[in-house]
């Protein structure tokens, strides 16, 4: 277990990608099997320990400690699992280290009764270190800046495979990953990947900088509308079905309703959008709309009929049993026209392409979109190949410049992983007048990054300098006329939202600017927001 909490330590603590890889190279070199398979499916959070619940690790740590000394240092800190693992007593005499196998299979073998004593074994001799790791480990808690992707990153340079190799095996495998970690070590052949409808990894676009224009010839590409959805890939082969986010996420069960429209057997690319049942085919809804569908494990009726989900098409990458990524782009369009005028899938459409004559006219496209639900264009070479990954030159997308406001910071609340100790997450307002004429603060939005690490720290002492009032690990910090730290904020769009106190809700906002140098009483009005809202 030491071994694993001091990599979990040194990947929170360790700011660049590089030095993440390097850091998880070197573990999966060190740790033999099937340690390091676990520790895999822990940071990836394929890891299900259903023999423990954060309430169960809360009351066993308010048997052992005062009840006021945890609500207090809970407050301090701000995480459970950090909490607990310093303030745990511990037990003198208690010395056994147990290894991260033993935790993964002896917890899979026990009920919830049995796993209480034997985890309070295990953290009366661990240090605290290790202590956070096991009760992340065993919550599936664990937030310490890796994703899946950078994960399997590191498994193709430890290997020297191809990432697109482990990326498309990946749905096949399961912890603790032996026949992987074989192969990637030379010493079996590459597991084969028997399951049905499996991910293909995407291809992925570069962002347009004046610098670029010169170089990208706009005679040998083809242009679409960039949806404001989140980018899929379904797949659909043998009966198997399966919905994929763009990083290779099964999230089959968050969309029923589509999964069981695709009776096809093929591999389509496209934007995942919600469309309004009572206006015409494929009305495309506010990204707000479907954000009620996002990272759900069940959906409801109500919601299904609310909310139904639709696919824009973009792409055929496979279809009855032919790789098509292997060809250009314009022959993969003309197949998936056909697939789509043929097949007639009842939750798919086809993304429109776009006439485009010069960089003026694409540069008025871009600013004056015909729908609110476009964020900008994408441009396609003709003859490009599907390749994971960002190839330079082949793809381009051009974004809608984002909305600026300024706000007032409200609220802050600690972070997690390596900024748990930091107040990094922020809540801001603008002004509006209350039922009496007075100005008021209402909160419009949040944020937890555009700012740089030395930035954090100068808005944390801002913070711990000007709260006003407690919330458990939230503050709120003095925003009136006359004192307030103004942000500048970039966000992609705004929709009505009856949930939000303000009726307004933000895409993607984040910290553009500190405007240390502007009044609070300067900041934007709820009215400016509203005026943003389209019709």
């Amino acid at each position: 277990m030491q071994r694993f909490a001091d990599l979990l330590d040194r990947l929170i603590l360790t700011p660049s990608r590089n030095g993440k890889l390097r850091l998880m190279e070197d573990y999966f070199r060190a740790v033999p099997d099937p340690e390091r398979g676990w520790a895999v499916a822990a940071i990836t959070r394929d890891l299900d320990i259903r023999s423990v619940k954060p309430a169960m690790l809360r009351e066993m740590t308010a048997e052992r400690v005062d009840a006021e000394l945890f609500a207090l240092s809970y407050d301090y800190v701000g995480d459970l699992g950090e909490t607990i693992s310093l303030i745990w007593p511990g037990k003198r005499g208690a010395n056994y280290q147990v290894s991260l196998t033993e935790v993964v299979e002896t917890l899979n073998a026990m009920s919830r009764t049995e796993a209480r004593g034997t985890v309070a074994t295990w953290l009366d001799a661990l240090d605290p270190t290790a202590r956070w790791a096991l009760i992340k480990l065993i919550t599936g808690g664990l937030r310490i800046g890796v994703g899946a992707r950078l994960v399997k990153q590191a498994l193709a340079n430890f290997g020297g495979k191809p990432i697109q190799d482990i990326e498309e095996l990946w749905h096949g495998l399961a912890p603790p990953y032996t026949a992987l970690f074989q192969w990637l070590e030379g010493k079996a052949d590459k597991p084969e990947n028997a399951m049905k409808a499996p991910f293909r990894p995407v291809m992925l676009a570069h962002a347009i900088e004046e610098a670029d224009k010169p170089r990208i010839d706009l005679s040998e590409n083809a242009f679409e509308w960039k949806w404001d959805g989140i980018r899929v890939q379904a797949v659909a082969e043998g009966g198997q079905t399966r919905l994929y986010s763009r990083t290779g996420d099964d999230i089959s069960n968050a969309f029923p309703d589509l999964v069981e429209s695709m009776e096809f057997d093929a591999a389509i690319d496209g934007e995942l959008l919600v469309y309004d049942p009572a206006e015409p085919p494929f009305a495309v809804r506010p990204f707000n709309d479907l954000q009620q569908r996002l990272n759900r494990k069940t959906v409801t009726k109500a919601m299904l009929a609310d909310y139904p989900a639709f696919i824009r098409a973009y792409d055929l990458l496979w279809h009855d049993g032919q790789d098509l990524r292997g060809l250009p782009f314009e022959e993969r369009r003309a197949l998936l026209e056909r697939f789509i005028d043929t097949e007639k899938p009842a939750r798919f459409d086809l993304s429109p392409t776009v006439s485009v004559k010069s960089w003026e006219h694409l540069a008025e496209l871009r600013a004056n979109p015909p729908l609110d639900a476009i964020e900008g264009l994408m441009l396609k070479k003709r003859s490009s190949v599907y390749v994971p990954g960002r190839p330079r030159g082949e793809w381009w997308k051009w974004k809608r410049q984002p909305f600026l406001i300024d706000a007032v910071l409200m609220y802050a609340q600690r972070g997690h992983g390596k900024r748990s100790s930091y107040y990094s997450d922020y809540t801001f307002g603008c002004w509006r007048q209350d039922e009496n004429g007075t100005d008021e603060l209402v909160p419009v939005g949040k944020a937890y990054h555009g700012f740089t690490d030395e930035e954090l720290k100068r808005i944390d002492r801002y913070v711990r300098n000007n709260t006003i009032d407690r919330f458990g690990p939230v503050r709120s910090v003095r925003a009136s006329k006359e004192e307030g730290l103004v942000l500048e904020i970039a966000f992609e769009g705004l929709a009505r939202s009856k949930r939000h106190k303000s009726g307004v809700s933000m895409r993607f906002p984040r910290i553009s600017r500190l405007r240390w140098d502007k009044p609070a009483a300067d900041a934007d009005r709820l009215e400016t927001l509203e005026a943003m809202i389209p019709d």
